[in-house]
């Protein structure tokens, strides 16, 4: 599988490819290239150039027209590109069509997630959930692998050596899979009696979009040093921490980030990890506030809830990066209104609720976090049936 590496010593020239349609407004197209540009410097290449194309539907042989395809393939040899990504899935044969066209490497979205899951991967779990994500995804795709044997094909059906290695390949990555998932399967059985052990605690996960600022809060509220940087997915392994407020104990747990178009592969190998959120008894949705894009980010996540089945479980709303929210959040109020109090009156606290706001970063208002944290936790406490 073709990918961009951390470890590089030279960064790897990336050219980034989008489409405009009558599903994706021009601004938002450009926004997706920012996502796609800030994934691409996550998995450690440096974008060079941009394009995108107003198109109806994309071209079956090449997801783009063949005019921009020219214009591209002209730009990537003048300023020798190494990879040309694509903010939408391809299929194998446009993968193939591509690469023929551009002489280059070409990555979709899906591979670019995907690769970016392989680096970060620390834990055996983590690592076999990418691997057999991975292996997945290249299954449909082994195809354009071969391509070096295409003159060797037999003639009707096309019965040649190309594909007997096709098959054994295809033999041996299932039996990889299988491999894989039962791997998986004896780790997903001592996770869930660590978390029957833990069941006497309330147990509040941290989620939201990737890059959030999510391992910040768990950090600040548990007072420990896991991980965060300002990279997407810097969290792939569930992180579990005790805090304790006000004498109640509780097991904060540090969850993967959720993004637009997360591969359907990565979904189906991490639901283990996932189901850190589903068992939990309350959810903090962390919200980048000072994103361009944040409502669309609020309307990712709760739908990935409900894809996992988490999506009843209370929640507190919590609006992060306060100090670098710009402005238009806040209408026209009385400037002697501290600027916390002015964000509580705005749409933003009315139509969220429950919602607070802070800056994790700056440590402003923590203390109100633990509070309300306090308060859901008591309710839950007072509502829960008795033990047996």
């Amino acid at each position: 599988m073709a990918k961009l590496t951390e470890t590089a010593k030279k960064q790897e020239k990336v050219v980034l490819v989008g489409v405009i349609n009558q599903h994706q407004r021009a601004e938002q197209a450009e926004e997706y290239l920012d996502e796609l540009s800030f994934l691409a410097y996550t998995a450690g290449g440096r974008v060079v150039k941009r394009f995108l194309q107003r198109l109806p539907y994309p071209n079956p042989r090449t997801f783009i027209g063949e005019g921009k395809l020219n214009e591209i393939a002209a730009y990537v040899k003048e300023y020798e590109v190494d990879i040309v990504v694509f903010d939408d899935e391809l299929s194998p044969s446009q993968i193939r069509n591509l690469e023929q066209s551009l002489k280059s490497k070409i990555l979709d979205r899906s591979n670019l997630i995907l690769d970016i899951f392989a680096t970060r991967a620390r834990t055996a779990q983590a690592k076999f959930q990418v691997e057999l994500a991975q292996a997945q995804y290249l299954l449909p795709r082994l195809t354009r692998m071969w391509t070096h044997l295409s003159k060797q094909k037999g003639g009707i059906g096309m019965k040649g050596p190309g594909e007997t290695e096709i098959e054994t390949d295809r033999r041996a990555l299932r039996n990889k899979i299988s491999k894989l998932e039962d791997r998986l399967k004896v780790i997903d059985k001592q996770n869930f009696t660590r978390r029957q052990n833990r069941s006497d605690k309330i147990r509040v996960a941290l989620v939201g979009y990737t890059n959030v600022g999510k391992s910040t809060i768990l950090n600040l509220l548990s007072k420990s040093d896991v991980l965060a940087e300002d990279k997407l997915f810097a969290t792939l392994d569930s992180t579990v921490r005790k805090i304790v407020i006000q004498d109640i104990p509780m097991l904060l747990t540090d969850t993967v980030g959720f993004i637009r178009k997360l591969p359907h592969q990565l979904v189906e190998c991490f639901k283990s990890t996932l189901d850190e959120i589903r068992e939990a008894d309350l959810l903090l949705h962390v919200v980048d506030v000072s994103h361009p894009n944040f409502e669309e980010q609020i309307e990712v996540v709760n739908k990935t809830l409900e894809e996992i089945g988490a999506h009843k479980t209370p929640r507190l709303l919590v609006f992060n990066k306060i100090d670098k929210a710009t402005e238009k959040l806040i209408p026209e109020q009385p400037e002697e209104l501290p600027y916390l109090e002015q964000l509580k009156n705005t749409w933003l606290a009315k139509e969220n609720a429950p919602v607070i706001f802070i800056s994790a970063v700056q440590k402003q208002n923590i203390s109100e976090l633990k509070n309300r944290l306090l308060e859901m936790a008591i309710k839950l406490k007072r509502e829960a049936p008795p033990k047996a």
